[in-house]
């Protein structure tokens, strides 16, 4: 299945019914009187947060969800059926954004939450509404309201205990792989990932929590430099980043500076969320090399940095446990 986390869609509730203007007429009832029956109510528009969803690609093609017109009233004084109503199904962790694409509408955080998109318009009133004292065979009938109708953007952003963030090449995808079951595509050049991965991590059998992986961040990442800016918004919802640094180069002190720079500049609390960093491809270094780059990004950094292998495996299970005692630490907060 495709990834796809932001699409604009046109909503239009159901128009209300018209009410009628109708006449009992019956034998031997001489003054039957008004009895043309109301409109009935417009369908509605709700989107709801559903399970087992994790991307908008059923909104890629089909872009324009119209609730039917309420049925019009009839004699007898029958009120008009009221339209169904129409239901977008998104994955949980989908913003409603109005079409200036930056005043948030709604925030589906959580399954079943739904919100009203568009209200269907009411009925019209039929003849007999206006039957009165002074006004015994009024001919008067009103249509149905209008429904609503707006152009929303649907804007995904993952719901992940902990994300994965470092420079392209950092090994990203192959920690994925090796601690979920995840199957993202590994391959030794930059930005092999080009969307967020989502993998389940099992400590034990009552252990677990999701790992989010987005695509490799760069130097201008927070102005639209790379793929960043369009999913760094992925791990704003994440209790943790799992901060990957590649070993193997020689200088992996900048390369922590260059993300966490990124991190400050896109702002939305990312620069403020606990971080475990992680030296990665020990299995690249040599030990002389693993000692002193480890010891200058504790030094920089001011905090323990662990060291593991994605490849080998090598200190990935003393990871997995920091990231879970931190996530469930924030989690109990």
């Amino acid at each position: 299945m495709k990834f796809l986390d932001e699409a604009k869609v046109f909503v239009k509730s159901g128009d209300g019914g018209n009410g009628v203007v109708a006449f009992r007429r019956e034998r031997y009832i001489e003054f039957g009187g008004p009895d043309g029956g109301n409109g009935g109510k417009g369908g509605d528009v709700w989107a709801e947060a559903v399970d087992g969803l994790n991307t908008l690609i059923d909104y890629r093609y089909a872009q324009h969800f119209k609730a039917r017109k309420g049925g019009n009233g009839a004699g007898s004084d029958r009120t008009g059926a009221k339209s169904d109503d129409v239901v977008l199904k998104v994955p949980v962790g989908t913003q409603i954004l109005d079409e200036d694409k930056e005043t948030l509408l709604a925030d589906l955080d959580a399954v079943g939450k739904r919100v009203l998109l568009a209200k269907g318009g009411d009925g019209g009133f039929g003849n007999a509404h206006f039957k009165s004292s002074t006004n015994r065979a009024p001919r008067r009938a009103d249509p149905g309201f209008p429904g609503e109708e707006k152009w929303i953007w649907l804007r995904l952003k993952l719901i992940a205990d902990a994300g994965l963030v470092g420079l392209p090449n950092a090994g990203k995808s192959t920690f994925l792989a090796a601690v979920s079951a995840a199957k993202p595509k590994i391959a030794d050049y930059p930005f092999t990932t080009l969307h967020p991965q989502l993998g389940v991590v099992r400590l034990n059998a009552t252990e677990e929590f999701v790992l989010a992986d987005i695509p490799g961040l760069i130097e201008g990442a927070s102005e639209g430099a790379g793929l960043g800016t369009r999913f760094l918004g992925h791990v704003e919802r994440c209790r943790v980043l799992l901060h990957l640094i590649d070993g193997s180069q020689s200088d992996p002190v900048a390369a922590w500076r260059l993300i966490r720079n990124e991190l400050e500049e896109y702002g939305g609390g990312l620069a403020e969320k606990p971080e475990i960093l992680v030296l990665n491809k020990a299995d690249a270094m040599t030990p002389q090399a693993r000692t002193s780059r480890l010891k200058a990004l504790e030094r920089a950094t001011g905090t323990n940095v662990l060291l593991a292998s994605g490849a080998t495996g090598d200190g990935v299970p003393e990871v997995l446990r920091a990231v879970a005692d931190l996530a469930r630490g924030r989690a109990g907060r």
